[in-house]
């Protein structure tokens, strides 16, 4: 079977002076510091480019921090943004607050915890991997179209997808301690294909010089 790799890049750091889980909230744009990780992995692919390793495929959010950090990519490497729904931030009952112990404690949002493995306050973590994997998938016939055997294709997406996709891959159980999330920002969750079966996965840090002092709000 022929083996493609899919990279799931995560967006890099947003400008979110006040501190809210943004979720899937419009006019989130990357801060300076996002921007130069954007740039950096896009100098990641463009080093892989010239040693014979070029993406050939692009994918990313509709979300704005997810087409910002695919745009560096997409100059570089002279590919196109195709824009896929599919691969957006999960919903979430607590978008546009401030998720603090304080705001966990009203009782407007008890309900909400009903069912943490599931998890009861937003999309279902197994919903989520579905998605993503359905298009990472389509992602990767398309690169194979373009590229054959070794081809790579990229799409930018969001932490809490992302790393649930990957424990799907894994076949791990999907309810997870958040805290202990493998999915820096900027980082790339490489997924190798044979066929339409993943067959290993790859974890990298192409911006991880930037982490330090990064933005770590929950969910972003």
């Amino acid at each position: 079977m022929p083996r493609v790799t899919v990279h799931l890049l995560r967006h890099g750091e947003v400008f979110n002076p006040d501190g809210v889980l943004y979720g899937r909230l419009p006019e989130f744009h990357l801060s300076d510091r996002g921007r130069a990780m954007a740039d950096m992995v896009a100098g990641h692919f463009k080093d892989l480019a010239e040693r014979g390793a070029a993406p050939v495929h692009l994918v990313a959010s509709p979300l704005d921090r997810a087409q910002e950090t695919a745009q560096p990519t997409a100059a570089a490497l002279g590919l196109d943004i195709v824009t896929d729904p599919r691969i957006i931030e999960a919903e979430n009952h607590f978008e546009g607050m401030k998720v603090n112990k304080a705001e966990l404690l009203k009782p407007r949002h008890w309900r909400y915890f009903a069912n943490p493995l599931r998890p009861s306050w937003g999309e279902p973590y197994a919903a989520q991997a579905k998605r993503m994997l359905e298009a990472a998938r389509d992602a990767r016939r398309r690169a194979f179209e373009l590229g054959g055997e070794g081809a790579q294709a990229i799409m930018v997406s969001h932490q809490l997808p992302i790393w649930a996709t990957r424990r799907s891959a894994e076949g791990k159980r999907l309810w997870h301690d958040p805290r202990h999330r493998e999915c820096t920002l900027a980082s790339l969750t490489s997924l190798i294909f044979e066929g339409d079966d993943v067959v290993g996965v790859q974890y990298s840090e192409p911006a991880a010089v930037l982490l330090p002092g990064a933005a770590t709000t929950p969910g972003a």
